[in-house]
């Protein structure tokens, strides 16, 4: 039953490997991030029917640790909720914005100007989103201390569950908060984080924590390379660069006096629609994910707490 969660937990980040290993789409692409967001929220989910099995007795701290641990999941989730909301609101912004790119050069530079605006100050806002928030970031962390400082056999192994979800989740966080809020490259670093022994049995889906973690570690570097900072989500990246791009373009042919080759420009336009659909697009799955992971919190402790009652 627990090597079961481990079990799925490691194919899980093995799945996410493969996604990036595959190399189709770029470093945290909406499908990525939403893979990532229907893992944790698997994973929780998981936890739940392992507690349904194990009878574990009313009264103990078992519960109080579960409740910590889904507080924690929802105060993040809100966060990576807030940041996708706000791409979203940059989606509609940029869609205006590329929409009036077929009036003269002039106007054309204007309008692009908004998005642009959208994007500098998202950057900052969720920047002070992250510092304000409720979250303590350090929790966000890998707990790479000894299993020797924990009891992992407390509550018949479920301490040892909890342990391998909060690693698990932890990373995953990260993800989505780099993703949609703001980079967080200390949390995704490849250093550190439980030692193969620290599963309680179910130490297997380290070493897949520790390959996914190395290849995120490896595109972290290659992308800080390139200038790329705060929001991650690859669509968001290209899309910001691609209105960039017609910015200078579009000041180009305003100081020259007009457009050498209209359909040239309205088809580098289409290109870059096309990227903020796909953001917008991914955007409204994440948070379409994580509203129903609010209701599966939701359920879960209800679930755990009348599971108690009854005993």
């Amino acid at each position: 039953m627990m090597n079961s969660f481990y079990a799925s937990i490691g194919h899980g980040l093995d799945a996410l490997h493969r996604s990036l290993a595959g190399g189709e789409v770029g470093f945290m692409s909406a499908a990525f991030v939403q893979q990532a967001a229907a893992l944790l929220r698997s994973l929780h989910w998981q936890v739940v029917r392992v507690v349904e099995r194990l009878h574990l007795p009313p009264g103990e701290r078992w519960l109080d640790e579960y409740m910590d641990e889904t507080s924690r999941l929802w105060d993040a989730c809100h966060l990576v909720r807030a940041g996708a909301s706000a791409l979203d609101a940059y989606c509609a912004a940029a869609a205006h914005a590329l929409h009036d790119l077929h009036h003269n050069p002039r106007h054309a530079a204007r309008a692009i100007n908004a998005p642009r605006r959208h994007a500098a100050g998202l950057l900052q806002e969720n920047r002070a989103l992250l510092a304000d928030a409720r979250l303590d970031p350090a929790s966000l962390l890998l707990d790479h201390r000894s299993p020797r400082d924990f009891n992992l056999n407390a509550f018949n192994g479920f301490r040892a569950v909890l342990y391998a979800l909060r690693n698990a989740t932890s990373f995953l966080l990260a993800l989505l908060l780099s993703a949609t809020v703001s980079s967080l490259p200390d949390h995704l670093s490849s250093c550190g984080g439980p030692t193969a022994s620290a599963g309680g049995g179910g130490g297997g889906y380290v070493s897949s924590m520790a390959r996914l973690r190395q290849r995120v570690a490896d595109e972290m570097d290659a992308i800080a390379h390139c200038g790329h900072d705060g929001i991650l989500m690859y669509e968001f990246r290209q899309a910001r660069a691609g209105i960039e791009g017609l910015k200078a373009e579009l000041d180009r042919v305003v100081a020259t006096g007009g457009y050498d080759d209209p359909e040239e420009m309205a088809e580098r336009a289409e290109v870059v629609k096309g990227w903020v659909a796909m953001l917008r697009s991914g955007a409204e799955a994440v948070i379409a994910e994580l509203d129903d992971f609010f209701d599966d919190i939701v359920q879960g402790r209800k679930l755990l707490s009348d599971l108690c009652s009854h005993r």
